[in-house]
């Protein structure tokens, strides 16, 4: 049950019909039997559906109504885009629902959605035919055979078309002087004259026409940096029948320009004051004529024409310009850049890449959105785990299916007999759910009303157990005139013995309060206690324009909580590129990340160079990037995954303080070095080397050589020392000798001197 400061919220309520008791809360229930309740009040016939057939109200007089929906269109989800017709390819289960909402009771359905293989696909190809573009228009102009060769790998169904555009062929944005009119550079010989867009090939399977209308442009010139390129977008995507769009196909528009477009406002420089109607103007030549009558248009004008025509836009840009257009994406929806080369060497792979990118992402849209009406989603991708708060499911492969499971809640009753609808589209995708609304909030046995009722003393009409007076009476049965006061029976106008009759914002009449009315709202209860301005409220909004007052508290709107209801519980905003909440290093509160992480920061935390895993989280782009290996090496994946800016070196300079030093081993045992820093535009930039650190592998010949000599030096040189001892010793020991020898002669020679004749001599030796 719900209970608020220990009231029942239904009974404490200000309903004094059925229509009023189903509004106050999702739980309650009224009950319309006549003899219900005879000696209590009438807001005592509001309360849960369990309390009142505990108090005696039969079950069928009970009126509860609930939520529901039910299928109106389930055809199943289709494997294959080709060998059906265009009406038997289905991606989305189901195709058409009915809601019936009871508000603040919410009801939830699923949706299925599945990429087909071998889906059609039309591209247009919308060139920038400006001066600085001439050499892309050299390299492109063989591009629709080998093109239609890579995306044949893809779809056995592709078309191919061409446009061109310039810029308004007025000043300032061009030149206009008589001189200029037939060629805006004279010193390039073939230079035509200014134009804002051009439809040159209709969608065709026919490639070789596509090289040959190529082959026929050439460039032109304009007099500013911007190009008029949103122009020409806005009418490839409305003239659907002059373009020649299927409605059975992908739709990929690709931009390709060397500069920064021209964006609304701009056009007053040239006194167009006149906005964008977002219209088809190609005339019979197949130009934009309404160039020079109307400004550029809007992102918001955009976006709208190319999510109506299902069509994704491919910025092809020069890496000068990247970061601008990579920031338009998140403005356009169904839009995606990718880097072109000077020369648009590498368009075709580009847009390769780009088809892989689109396709590998499925997102829902809500078309027409009825505002009393609150969605919040929760995808189911190809892991499996339920991600609260995300319409968005990225690498997605063809043939795999993923889900969405859709909570609706309805915030209040429009008009009697008023149903709504609302469209479910998967961004880019022909298929789309329908969904039709009704609100239940009507009571059935309002069909049973009576006026000037007998029950109601003939001065009231008798409506679902209780009777409505007519102005100057009162009373459970209408028994009872104003004014009349029974003094004995104040107290039956008092909430507690001691308080104000009626709280003093009423008087009493007839045993009942009749409550003031107030300039800042309305006060109700049985003893005039509740009203419905006395809330908490946020920058001076009362629950902060996300929730009702009700009896001092606010009762907050689906996906909003606190005491103000400012505090929103969509986590969509605080989900990082690697699809973690707040990059694992914080917690979402109130739709916003709070960094517990010391050292992280940035709108989903993803930025911590201080962080134990910020060299290991930087590694993995590395290697996507500069070497395509590792967990990352999906293309799409390290795309998406890695934006920051990475530069190569000969050399890494590690003595700079503000930079993080990472090294890490490679699967063949070399060493990578890289540092990791934040620029202050936020920008994450990563410093590497181009190549790894590799040790040479020494030669096994070499090693047993270097050995063997060495152990032959040692010898030599042991036996060396040992001949050297041996010689001076043997010296020594000689010298030794010959002074003995001598001391003996000099001994011998002494004797025979001073010895007679007589002696005799032995010769011992």
């Amino acid at each position: 049950m719900i209970m608020r400061g220990g009231l029942n919220v239904c009974m404490s309520g200000s309903a004094t019909s059925c229509e009023e008791c189903l509004l106050i809360h999702p739980s309650c229930a009224w009950c319309a039997q006549e003899d219900f309740g005879q000696a209590r009040t009438l807001n005592s016939r509001c309360d849960f559906s369990q309390n009142l057939q505990k108090r005696g109200c039969d079950a069928p007089f009970i009126e509860n109504p609930r939520s529901g929906s039910s299928l109106l269109r389930s055809k199943p989800l289709s494997s294959k885009g080709s060998g059906v017709t265009q009406y038997d390819v289905i991606q989305i289960y189901p195709q058409k629902i009915s809601l019936s909402l009871r508000p603040g009771d919410q009801t939830s359905f699923e949706v299925q959605v599945r990429p087909v293989e071998d889906y059609p696909v039309d591209l247009y190809y919308l060139m920038d035919l400006s001066l600085s573009m001439k050499d892309d228009l050299d390299t492109i102009r063989n591009l629709g055979t080998k093109l239609a060769e890579e995306m044949r790998k893809l779809t056995s169904n592709f078309r191919l078309g061409f446009g061109s555009f310039v810029d308004k062929n007025i000043s300032p944005f061009s030149y206009t002087a008589p001189k200029y009119q037939d060629n805006p550079y004279k010193l390039f010989p073939n230079c035509v004259p200014t134009f804002g867009f051009r439809h040159l090939l209709s969608l065709t399977d026919k490639v070789d026409r596509f090289n040959e209308e190529v082959q026929k442009q050439m460039v032109s010139r304009n007099r500013d940096a911007p190009e008029g390129g949103f122009d020409a977008i806005l009418q490839a995507a409305v003239c659907k029948e002059k373009i020649g769009w299927r409605k059975e196909a992908y739709h990929l528009l690709v931009f390709a320009t060397d500069d920064v477009p021209h964006l609304a406002l701009d056009g007053k420089l040239g006194g167009l004051v006149h906005p964008h109607d977002g219209q088809c103007h190609l005339n019979d030549k197949n130009e934009y004529s309404a160039a020079n009558m109307m400004d550029y248009p809007s992102l918001a004008l955009l976006g709208e024409k190319l999510a109506e025509n299902n069509i994704f836009l491919i910025f092809a840009v020069t890496k000068r310009h990247y970061v601008l257009y990579k920031n338009l994406t998140a403005l356009i929806p169904g839009t995606t850049v990718e880097i072109l080369d000077q020369d648009s060497k590498n368009i075709i792979q580009l847009i390769v890449n780009a088809y892989n990118n689109i396709r590998s992402k499925v997102e829902l849209s809500v078309w027409d959105h009825p505002e009393d009406l609150s969605l919040a989603f929760t995808a189911t991708c190809q892991d499996g785990q339920p991600l609260t708060g995300l319409r968005k499911c990225a690498d997605v492969k063809i043939g795999d299916t993923v889900s969405f499971n859709i909570t609706v809640d309805a915030r209040g009753c429009p008009p009697k007999g008023t149903r709504k609808s609302f469209t479910i589209r998967p961004v880019g995708f022909k298929d789309r759910l329908e969904v039709s609304v009704d609100y239940r909030c009507d009571c059935s046995c309002t069909y049973y009303t009576k006026t000037n009722s007998s029950r109601c003393n003939s001065a009231g009409t008798y409506s679902c157990g209780i009777c409505r007076c007519e102005p100057g009476y009162l009373g459970a049965r209408c028994e009872c005139e104003e004014g009349e006061v029974d003094h004995q029976h104040l107290s039956a106008c008092r909430e507690a013995e001691g308080k104000q009759v009626c709280s003093g914002r009423g008087e009493c009449s007839c045993n009942q309060c009749l409550c003031y009315e107030s300039e800042f709202g309305k006060i109700y209860g049985t003893f005039c206690e509740c009203d419905d301005f006395s809330c908490a409220r946020h920058k001076g909004i009362l629950c902060s324009g996300h929730g009702e007052c009700h009896c001092g508290e606010c009762k907050c709107h689906a996906g909003y909580i606190g005491d103000n209801c400012n505090c929103s519980t969509e986590t969509a905003s605080c989900v990082s590129d690697d699809g973690k909440i707040c990059s694992g290093r914080g917690s979402c509160v109130c739709g916003r990340c709070q960094c517990t992480e010391p050292g992280a920061f940035g709108d989903t935390c993803e930025k911590c160079p201080t962080c134990p895993d910020a060299c290991g989280t930087k590694r993995e782009c590395i290697e996507c990037r500069l070497f395509n290996t590792g967990r990352l090496a999906d293309n799409q994946t390290c795309q998406r995954m890695c934006k920051d800016e990475i530069i190569t070196v000969e050399t890494l300079q590690t003595d700079d303080s503000n930079t993080v030093q990472c090294v890490y081993k490679t699967e063949n045992d070399c060493v990578m070095k890289f540092t990791y820093s934040e620029h202050a535009n936020g920008q994450s930039v990563l410093t590497a080397l181009k190549e790894p650190e590799c040790a040479v592998a020494p030669n096994a010949m070499t090693v047993l050589l270097a050995v063997v000599g060495s152990i032959l030096l040692m010898g030599i040189v042991l036996l060396a020392l040992w001949k050297l001892v041996i010689t001076i010793h043997d010296r020594r020991e000689f010298a030794r000798f010959q002074s003995a020898r001598s001391r003996a002669r000099y001994e011998m020679l002494c004797c025979l001197l001073f010895l007679g004749g007589n002696h005799t001599f032995f010769n011992i030796l």
